[in-house]
């Protein structure tokens, strides 16, 4: 039996448990007692000790930088484990004009967000020399899905269609990040990973589009310069770039089941009819 311990289990990582095969067991942690199945970071000696999987989906420290569970597990006996794999971001590769780019590319932050993911991967990619491990770092784009999408900001009053002319985004969703975590542990996957959909599109065409399926009025488009954005928000858009992934079909044999926002939205809107 494998034994997947998914570190900060929450939306990936319950997509990730639904599409984990038979001969799986997951250990889910959550900080909030009863709401997984480890108590972080009470119980996590012991659930290390049964895991022959590791995937952490959690984020560096906002404030620091520094990745909190890599300080917790460092010193940590894992007798049984065979793969390590770290949910990084697609920040790491920087702005490219909006070139097309794979797991070929190097890694050019140029954000604070970037640079605290590379110094994170490095930190697990220090853990994974050390025990003579396999490492997969998913280089993961915008992630959406149920409860997560422009149908709900668009419900809420706070979707805008902001333009910045030339500028795209890809998305995944997580559903189809569950399947490919999933996979990637049953493979035992090395090195980057990029996970995302097959068409980046501008943020103006995915709000539009998800309010056409509402029927609603979309709202205006707003010019990047004058759009009310948090410092957060506003960091995305330092960088253009179009992801495609050289190993998701030919190493995990996989294809998503929503290759653009439009299948991801609809299936979305269907789940909710």
């Amino acid at each position: 039996m494998k034994t997947l311990l998914s570190i900060g289990h929450g939306y990936s990582g319950r997509a990730t448990e639904a599409a984990l095969g038979p001969g799986w067991r997951l250990l889910g942690t959550s900080r909030t007692q009863g709401a997984a199945a480890v108590h972080w970071p009470d119980e996590a000696a012991t659930a290390l000790a049964e895991a022959t999987h590791v995937i952490s989906w959690v984020a560096p420290d906002r404030e620091t930088g520094e990745d909190p569970v890599l300080a917790r597990i460092a010193t940590l006996p894992m007798p049984r484990l065979e793969w390590l794999c770290y949910a990084s971001a697609s920040s790491l590769y920087g702005d490219t004009g909006g070139a097309w780019i794979d797991e070929s590319a190097p890694d050019r932050p140029d954000t604070g967000r970037g640079t605290a993911r590379l110094r994170a991967e490095a930190g697990w990619r220090a853990l994974a020399e050390k025990h003579a491990l396999p490492l997969c770092v998913l280089r993961i784009a915008g992630i959406y899905g149920p409860g997560r999408s422009a149908f709900d900001a668009l419900r809420e009053g706070r979707a805008q269609r902001v333009v910045r002319p030339g500028q795209v985004f890809n998305r995944i969703h997580v559903e189809d990040l569950g399947r490919i975590a999933a996979a990637a542990a049953e493979a035992r996957l090395d090195g980057p990973l990029i996970v995302s959909d097959d068409e980046p599109a501008p943020n103006a065409d995915v709000i539009a589009y998800a309010a056409t399926l509402l029927g609603m009025t979309p709202p205006p488009e707003i010019p990047f310069e004058e759009a009310t954005l948090s410092p957060m928000a506003r960091s995305f858009w330092a960088d253009n770039k179009r992801l495609r992934s050289r190993r998701i079909g030919p190493e995990l044999k996989l294809t998503l089941n929503h290759p653009t926002y439009r299948h991801g939205l609809k299936a979305i809107r269907a789940r909710e009819s």
